[in-house]
């Protein structure tokens, strides 16, 4: 029998315990995708060319292994859950490897950024991706699964908020190095606090397979070429595209293009990164008033617009520049929050299809979108500065050519970007009518699933349940 909507929303308690890890983990977001490349480049030594070659090199080697590692969680069958494991076995990696990246000392070498930015991504990887999956198991219902992404989205959002006030709030001890040390300490101490309101509060229910089978390379590429997961790939990764090439070069553009002191630049960052609390909110109840792929065009229209907008705010006016960068980060909120609420749609479909759990795997092949995307805009936008005559050091004085350059790179490549990732959902079918139906399907099997295990057990002879659609 189905399962009514309003028997599956998840309580607010569960859902904020749930998404408490998302605020280290967008705290560590953050600085590696703002602060890390300018620290490395303007207090460690180290050129924009190994620093961009460092992140390529990085991201390119750990997309391989979300596949893998979204595999094994989908396989995993423990006492304490299928993706809890994870989320615990991630946060000493990403402790360890916060340490010996956020307090670097001048001197050490491109091979060492390298290796410690490959054992931060891993672990990264790990929380990401264990805590997408567990939630698309833990929200049930079409549109519970957009407001429990979007409270994830808002945690994160408060914990870039809070890694951003920790330098303004230092004052003169933030500046160099200081800043980027205080950042790592808050992102060491506040992992394994989440982490317990997390594992020790949210319930886990494993969802039954009826096929076990073994995953094999022709199911990776057959999730690949459905068609729901395609453009989801596809707009994801063009999605990432926009914001990561602004994140990149946000301290550069606002300091050395628009005239922004230090100081200014982190208050303006700040406007961005709270307005994407209110962005949080407002995109996923849109999603659940016109439908999660709707709300995700409309979203892409109006990054345009915002964002091209910066363009037109006169230098160093923080009176303008405020609201500028608000309505970006409110506009920007949306990318990653219905996506991911997206994903765990087409989970469902699959697992109906196939009787297989694929969850994990589905979530690598988005987080893998992720990190090429922001592989290619450290990379590229880096070389492409580098190529005409940025330069990143403290104090120097750039070329007007350099300035238009870095000016082009920030406002105007991520508008094409996201424009393209917002047109994949034109004729987008899985909507809330045809998820309902997938659900109650899948409710009425796995209550037989169920019913089949308590028979055997009781019996000692086998029963099992044919899936639905398909073997």
């Amino acid at each position: 029998m189905a399962t009514s909507a309003d028997s599956r929303r998840l309580s607010l308690p569960v859902v904020m315990a749930f998404a408490s890890t998302a605020l280290p983990i967008a705290a560590i977001g953050l600085v590696m995708g703002v602060y890390l490349p300018r620290f490395f480049a303007g207090q460690i030594g180290l050129s924009l060319a190994a620093v961009g070659g460092a992140f390529t090199i990085v991201r390119l080697l750990d997309m391989a292994l979300d596949p893998l590692l979204g595999m094994a969680m989908d396989r995993t069958r423990s006492r304490l859950g299928r993706y809890r494991p994870w989320l615990i076995l991630g946060a000493p990696i990403v402790m360890l490897a916060v340490y010996m990246l956020f307090m670097a000392q001048p001197g050490i070498t491109e091979l060492y950024l390298i290796g410690w930015l490959l054992v931060l991504y891993i672990g990264i990887s790990i929380l990401t991706l264990s805590q997408a999956a567990w939630a698309a198991s833990l929200a049930t219902d079409y549109h519970d699964r957009s407001r429990v992404y979007g409270v994830i989205q808002a945690v994160g959002v408060i914990g870039a908020i809070l890694i951003l006030l920790l330098p303004l709030a230092m004052g003169p001890k933030a500046a160099g190095a200081g800043g980027v040390h205080a950042m790592g300490w808050f992102c060491i101490f506040a992992l394994p606090v989440t982490l317990a309101l997390c594992t020790l509060i949210t319930p886990e229910r494993v969802n039954p397979e009826t096929a076990r089978d073994r995953v094999t390379l022709a199911d990776y590429w057959a999730l690949v070429k459905r068609p729901e997961m395609a453009r989801l790939i596809f707009a994801d990764l063009f999605m990432a595209l926009g914001p990561g090439t602004t994140a990149a070069l946000y301290l550069f553009f606002f300091h050395d293009a628009r005239g922004y002191s230090a100081q200014q630049t982190g208050v303006l960052l700040v406007f961005f990164i709270a307005a994407g609390l209110l962005g949080s909110a407002f995109w996923g109840w849109l999603a659940q008033k016109i439908g999660k792929h709707r709300a995700l065009i409309t979203a892409t229209l109006a990054y345009a617009v915002t964002q091209s907008a910066l363009m037109l705010i006169p230098p160093a006016t923080m009176a303008l520049a405020i609201p500028g960068m608000m309505s970006v980060g409110f506009v920007s909120a949306s990318f990653i929050l219905i996506v991911r609420a997206m994903v765990a749609d087409v989970a469902d479909e699959v697992r109906l299809e196939t009787g297989k759990e694929r969850v994990g795997l589905l979530y690598a092949l988005v987080t893998t979108t992720q990190k090429i995307g922001t592989a290619i805009t450290v990379g590229i936008s880096f070389t492409v500065l580098d190529v005409v005559g940025y330069n990143a050091a403290e104090g120097a004085v750039n070329t007007p050519a350099a300035i238009r350059g870095l000016e082009i790179c920030y406002v105007f490549a991520p508008v094409i970007f996201v424009f393209f990732g917002g047109a994949a959902f034109i004729g987008w079918k899985l909507d809330a009518k045809r998820h309902g139906e997938i659900r109650r399907q899948l409710d009425e099997r796995d209550a037989l699933y169920d019913e089949a295990a308590i028979i055997e057990s009781v019996s000692n002879r086998p029963a099992t349940v044919t899936p639905a659609g398909g073997g």
